[in-house]
C-alpha cells in the first residue's frame, strides 16, 4: 500500500491549501482514509488540517492490490475568532426626482427648483447609481453557538440597521442582509461555516431640496419629495413644496450577531 502526494495540489499562502494524494492498494475507503490520515501532516505552512476526502478511482474487489483511491486534504484556519471577508462597490440603483445641481437651462425656462423630468403633469425623475458598499464575512462557529434560537435571531435581524458603529461605519449606515451557513467537518469535529451579508449606504447631511435643506438623513432612511403646482414665467409647473425622511428598517444591536 502506498500514498503519494500529487503535483496538482493548490496553496494560497496564509489562507488555505488543498493537497491531493493517490492511495494505492487500500482494500476499502476506510482503509484508504486511514492511510491518508497517517501520510498527510496535521499542519501545512502554518495552516491547520481541516478536512479529508476520499474518492474511488479504480476498485477491484477480487484484487485489492490494484485499487486506486484519490485523497484530498484541505488546510486553513477554523478558529471561531477568525474570519474572511469579501466586498464590492458596484453601487445600487435609486430613482430620484431631484437633481444635485441644474447646470444649464435655456433662456426663459421656468425654475423647476431641481425637479427632474417634468412632462407637464408629473415629475418623472430618473434612475441613477448611488454609493452602496456590499461586503460579506465568513465565520466558523461551533454547533453549540449556532442554536435554533441563534438562527431565529439571524432571521429576525435580517433587514435591520446598525444602532451603533459597526466595522468602522456610523450608526444607520449598515444594513444586515441576512446570513447563510453549512456544516463542515474539521479535525476537532463539525462546525458551522456562516456567511454574513451587509450593505453600507452613507449618511448624508445638508441635502438641498428646492428652496429648503434637509439637515440630515441616515443611510437607510428614505427621502421623498412632495410636489405642488406653481406658476413660474407664466407657466404652470410643479416644484417641491415639502420633503419627508421616513424610516423603513428597524435598528438592531449588531453585537448580538456575535462577530
Amino acid at each position: 500500500m502506498s500514498v503519494t502526494q500529487n503535483i496538482e495540489s493548490n496553496f494560497v499562502p496564509g489562507k488555505s491549501a488543498e493537497l491531493s494524494y493517490t492511495i494505492r492498494g487500500a482494500v476499502s475507503e476506510l482503509a484508504a482514509s486511514t492511510e491518508l490520515s497517517a501520510a498527510c501532516p496535521a499542519t501545512f505552512e502554518g495552516l491547520a488540517r481541516k478536512e479529508r476526502r476520499i474518492e474511488a478511482v479504480f476498485v477491484d474487489s477480487a484484487n485489492p492490490a490494484k485499487n486506486i483511491w484519490k485523497g484530498t486534504v484541505t488546510y486553513g484556519s477554523v478558529d471561531t475568532d477568525d474570519y474572511t471577508t469579501s466586498f464590492d462597490t458596484t453601487g445600487g440603483s435609486q430613482h430620484v426626482t431631484q437633481t444635485m445641481q441644474t447646470i444649464f437651462s435655456t433662456p426663459g425656462a421656468p425654475n423647476m427648483q431641481g425637479a427632474i423630468g417634468y412632462d407637464g403633469q408629473n415629475v418623472n425623475g430618473v434612475d441613477i447609481i448611488v454609493p452602496v458598499y456590499n461586503f460579506s464575512e465568513t465565520h466558523f462557529k461551533t454547533t453549540l453557538f449556532v442554536s435554533s434560537s441563534y438562527r431565529k435571531l439571524l432571521a429576525d435581524m435580517t433587514g435591520s440597521v446598525n444602532d451603533a458603529s459597526f466595522r468602522g461605519h456610523a450608526c444607520g449606515e449598515v444594513q444586515f442582509k441576512g446570513a447563510g451557513g453549512q456544516l463542515v467537518t474539521t479535525e476537532t469535529g463539525q462546525k458551522w461555516q456562516l456567511t454574513y451579508n451587509f450593505a453600507v449606504s452613507p449618511n448624508r447631511t445638508n441635502i438641498p431640496v428646492g428652496s429648503f435643506t434637509i439637515a440630515s438623513k441616515l443611510g437607510w432612511d428614505y427621502l421623498w419629495i412632495l410636489y405642488g403646482d406653481k406658476v413660474d414665467t407664466g407657466r404652470l409647473i410643479q416644484q417641491p413644496v415639502a420633503a419627508y425622511v421616513d424610516r423603513l428598517f428597524p435598528f438592531a444591536d449588531f453585537g448580538d450577531l456575535g462577530l
